[in-house]
């Protein structure tokens, strides 16, 4: 396998001869079909584990939202185990085998019947056979695959695209903004498909040809993707940018009784060498976190006479500091995302047993999946996001020089998503009511709160993937689109936290808790008043985090070419 070397001049690298739209066919090719694979699996997951394994509603939830949990952890270690170690082809190649090797797996729990329980008796549906232990672990063990590979793709697969432009260039950053808009369109695409196609074949026709079409798919994702090797750029791993994290937290402790002046009046030295080969952008040293500074002090002994630290554990650069008050800044952002991500996560848990009790039918003959029903957000998103990049923003610059900051977009996002959850509390509320006159509510009384939901992630979401690889730095991209997922992981224990905790104490003796098995008994409704509470109290913490946020000097990305595009 070739690796290209970074040359001493970046200008004139010799792997800047590749890369570009060519490689990016490639890359969006194995990222759709990957997509297709991986989450081909997880769409109509809650419906297989109800239906095949005959879990009960709780238990289904609590196994679904502990496998989403470690998916999204696992690219935090992903992200390191890239930038420190093999880089990001390789981590992706390694990563889509085992993603390959889990639907496999997967896959044979559906076709083999000694790997699933046996079908319930219609006539006495309570007497369904629980999963022995073997099934469990061989189900257990291909989810464990699956959670490895996306530890490794997840983490990789925007930056590695990122890669094959220059940003150093006004034609990389439109490419670059140009890949961004192509990834979220892809994306919708496969999950437009996934829930209309691939849940119909599982739910109308087989479990085993549902899932090995996503196996397929993976497979060939693995083959378009080496395919396109000779046209990649290769970026090398740069070293672990926590063992930088903690140079710089010790070095600042080591100093902490030096005194600095309040603004920089030039009476301090700072070590600020040049930029190392493939940093691109410089960080100017900024006043907030001023204790942090201390590491980049130059004091008697620290340098070597031809100026390089003595020990890199006491002197560090003003690159390197203001890098670590990037992530000091992000971290509390960070940290508000995790509710929004559980407002859509607990729809995603309920929706499908929701649908279930719910009409689907539309027309005399055809009755839509109930893990279907879920495309009406992905609708949204696909609808929304052209008229919001080719209208909305024009015409709001034209009209009034304004366009929304990455962090508005975020809020705007969270309030849609606390909409959304009381929008579905008041629905299921209605549904619960008519079922118990044993009348049938209509499945499309959920497109109102699914709507919203596409609204939420439109804006917040996609705002969090470009807020994190602006915010970074440019080494620490991998590192950056692990926060994502890691946001996913922890509301999905989160969820699995709450769920079981208000499976325990909700109920009574002679009253069923909020998530009985039978939603009709149960008070759902309740549940999301819950997450909808927790989503006013998340959003006045962002209101708190965000309102002296300083953005990263010289980081938007989106600002050139934004404004280039609103120009023309």
């Amino acid at each position: 396998m070739e690796v290209l070397e970074n040359a001493k001049n970046p200008n004139n690298s010799p792997e800047r001869k590749r890369g570009g739209w060519i490689a990016i066919s490639f890359i969006l090719g194995n990222e759709t079909l990957e997509r297709m694979g991986t989450m081909g699996l997880s769409a109509n997951f809650m419906a297989y584990l109800a239906k095949v394994f005959h879990m009960k509603l709780v238990d289904a939830s609590n196994v679904f939202n502990l496998w989403l949990g470690l998916s999204n952890l696992a690219p935090l270690l992903g992200a390191i185990i890239s930038d420190a170690y093999v880089g990001r082809f390789k981590t992706i190649a390694y990563a889509s085998f085992f993603s390959l090797l889990g639907l496999m797996t997967v896959t044979l729990t559906a076709w083999l019947h000694q790997l699933h329980p046996p079908e319930c008796n219609i006539h006495r549906p309570d007497s369904c056979d629980r999963p022995n232990k073997l099934q469990l672990g061989v189900l257990f063990l291909g989810l464990g695959f699956l959670s490895i590979g996306s530890g490794g793709i997840r983490p990789c697969s925007i930056p590695f695209g990122v890669d094959q432009f220059d940003q150093r260039t006004e034609k990389g950053l439109k490419g670059m903004a140009s890949y961004f808009n192509w990834y979220y369109l892809t994306f919708s695409i496969v999950l437009i498909v996934l829930h209309t196609v691939i849940v119909y074949i599982q739910d109308n026709i087989s479990w085993t040809v549902g899932f090995s079409i996503p196996t397929g798919l993976m497979a060939c994702s693995i083959v378009l993707f080496f395919v396109g090797m000779r046209f990649y750029v290769y970026v090398k791993p740069k070293g672990s940018a926590f063992s930088s994290i903690a140079r710089v937290i010790l070095a600042a402790r080591k100093k902490r009784n030096l005194k600095l002046p309040v603004e920089d009046d030039g009476t301090v030295e700072y070590y600020d060498p040049p930029l190392k080969p493939g940093v691109l952008s410089k960080l100017p040293l900024t006043n907030q976190y001023k204790f942090l500074d201390k590491a980049a002090v130059i004091t008697e002994g620290d340098l070597t006479s031809a100026g390089v630290p003595v020990n890199k554990w006491r002197l560090c650069s003003v690159q390197e500091v203001e890098e670590v008050k990037c992530l000091i800044r992000i971290i509390p952002v960070w940290s508000a995302g995790i509710i929004s991500v559980v407002t859509m996560s607990t729809q995603v848990t309920f929706i499908v047993p929701q649908a279930m009790k719910m009409d689907r039918h539309m027309g005399p003959h055809f009755e839509i999946p109930a893990g279907s029903v879920s495309v009406i957000s992905f609708i949204t998103i696909g609808i929304w996001l052209p008229i919001y990049d080719r209208v909305l923003v024009p015409s709001l610059w034209r009209i009034r020089k304004f366009r929304l900051t990455l962090l508005q977009r975020m809020g705007i996002g969270i309030v849609f998503g606390i909409m959304s959850m009381f929008t579905a509390a008041i629905v299921e509320r209605v549904r619960r009511t008519q079922a118990l006159k044993m009348t049938q509510m209509s499945v499309f009384w959920l497109a109102w709160q699914l709507v919203l939901m596409g609204l939420s992630e439109s804006f917040n979401y996609i705002g969090q993937i470009e807020f994190f690889n602006s915010q970074f730095p440019e080494h620490m991209r991998s590192l950056a689109n692990s926060l994502f997922p890691l946001s996913f992981a922890a509301s999905h224990y989160l969820i699995s936290l709450l769920l079981t905790t208000v499976h325990k104490f909700s109920g009574g003796k002679d009253k069923p808790d909020w998530l009985d098995n039978d939603l009709d008994k149960g008070r759902l409704d309740y549940f999301y008043y819950m997450i909808a509470g927790l989503g006013v109290v998340n959003l006045v913490y962002f209101w708190y985090c965000v309102r002296s946020y300083q953005y990263k000097a010289g980081s938007q990305i989106e600002d050139l070419a934004e404004e280039k595009s609103l120009v023309d």
